[in-house]
């Protein structure tokens, strides 16, 4: 498994900034987990997210960003910079290079340029700490089982996995994570999002808890009002740390579409939209969807999962579901009411409470074929592909 490539967005121009991100987001194997607009900032979120990249606007005014670009690389040998300028004049690039910027980039930035340079980059990272993948679960209407389906995934997964595995409930108000599997947690997300400053190995692991079954939980805040605390930059942080000590690292992302929501699918390696066989709940997906491709997200990272199949669903079916959203069918679970609410109620994974039946093998399955698409990506990896061109859970 290889590193992901986390990128830093620096511009004072918006227009730029977004564009920047869209194009990011097309290439597998990129995250952006901040942006910043003012000078100040840079050094402060190179600093929290050590080992990403750096893209910077130079301009309007590239004798001022210089400078600080030249401290933050001083401080931060972890820390790579792309900058691009409007202007290719041969001074403006030397002094670039000579504060520390490793490509440079004429505007309008291409997509192709932009792709081989962070190859290059990345190319020098091979070696370094193993990112785990972050694979995010979001329900595209209420009670559409997405909690559930996130959670036993979870515990698939940790059965699997040679390093731990963690569930992170994103639902800050009313998630469910902690219930399923009948743990109560002393501290949740909350607890580090307050001090992003701090997330050092051992800050995390206190804030995590250990179920039985060997994956750890991180749970939503005890508190209504905490969940009001928690920003977009801090839940970031903390996914980055995340992934950093574990295999996998499943969000157990709730129906709301908020910036820290937003902020943790721009991360995740690859996103799962629970749908089920009823309009309301394709016409909620078509508009995330819709949100999704507005927003510059790549969408390649993105699969269906159809809950609760029956052949009995009136008039839609899984074929109109697909067609109607254009989005890749991963997998189909099928209704299976008597093992999810007896596995609810008990507060147990269904490998525990009912080991054979239909619902946890399909959730089964789904683990076992991201586990093998992981390896057999490992396997395929040439000099030629490079490490852009991996994509994960290509089923």
């Amino acid at each position: 498994m290889q590193p992901s490539v986390r990128f830093i967005i620096y511009s004072s121009d918006e227009a730029f900034s977004a564009e920047m991100r869209a194009m990011l987001l097309r290439i597998d194997g990129v995250k952006v987990v901040a942006e910043v607009d003012e000078l100040a900032l840079i050094t402060q979120a190179a600093e929290q997210f050590s080992g990403s990249i750096v893209l910077a606007n130079l301009d309007p005014a590239p004798e001022s960003v210089l400078p600080i670009i030249g401290d933050m690389v001083t401080a931060n040998r972890a820390i790579a910079v792309f900058a691009a300028s409007e202007s290719g004049e041969s001074q403006l690039i030397l002094k670039a290079m000579r504060s520390g910027v490793r490509e440079f980039l004429p505007k309008p930035v291409d997509a192709k340029t932009l792709t081989e340079a962070i190859e290059r980059a990345a190319s020098d990272r091979r070696e370094s700490v193993v990112q785990g993948k972050l694979i995010a679960v979001v329900g595209t209407s209420g009670g559409v089982g997405a909690s559930l389906i996130a959670t036993n995934l979870a515990v698939e997964l940790g059965a699997l996995a040679e390093r731990d595995v963690t569930i992170a409930d994103l639902d800050y108000r009313y998630g469910q994570v902690a219930t399923l599997l009948d743990v109560d947690p002393r501290y949740s997300i909350a607890d580090l999002c307050g001090t992003p400053e701090a997330l050092e190995p051992q800050v995390i692991g206190r804030a995590l808890i250990r179920h039985e079954s060997g994956i750890q939980i991180l749970s939503r805040p005890n508190q209504l009002a905490d969940a009001d605390t928690i920003t977009a930059a801090a839940c970031t942080g903390v996914f980055v740390g995340l992934s950093q000590l574990n295999e996998y690292v499943v969000a157990d992302g709730p129906m709301r579409y908020d910036v820290s929501n937003k902020a943790v699918l721009a991360m995740a390696d690859l996103t799962f939209l629970v749908v089920q066989q009823h309009v309301p709940c394709v016409r909620n997906a078509v508009r995330i969807i819709e949100n999704l491709r507005e927003n510059g997200f790549n969408l390649d990272r993105a699969r269906l999962l159809c809950n609760r199949v029956q052949r009995s669903a009136g008039h839609l079916s899984v074929k109109d579901v697909v067609a109607t959203l254009g989005l890749e069918l991963f997998a189909t679970i099928p209704e299976d009411w008597e093992a999810a609410n007896g596995a609810t109620n008990l507060g147990e994974p269904l490998s525990t409470y009912s080991p054979k039946s239909k619902l946890r093998l399909a959730i089964k399955e789904i683990a076992e074929r991201l586990h093998q698409s992981e390896g057999d990506a490992d396997e395929k990896v040439d000099s030629k592909q490079g490490f852009i061109g991996r994509i994960f859970a290509s089923s």
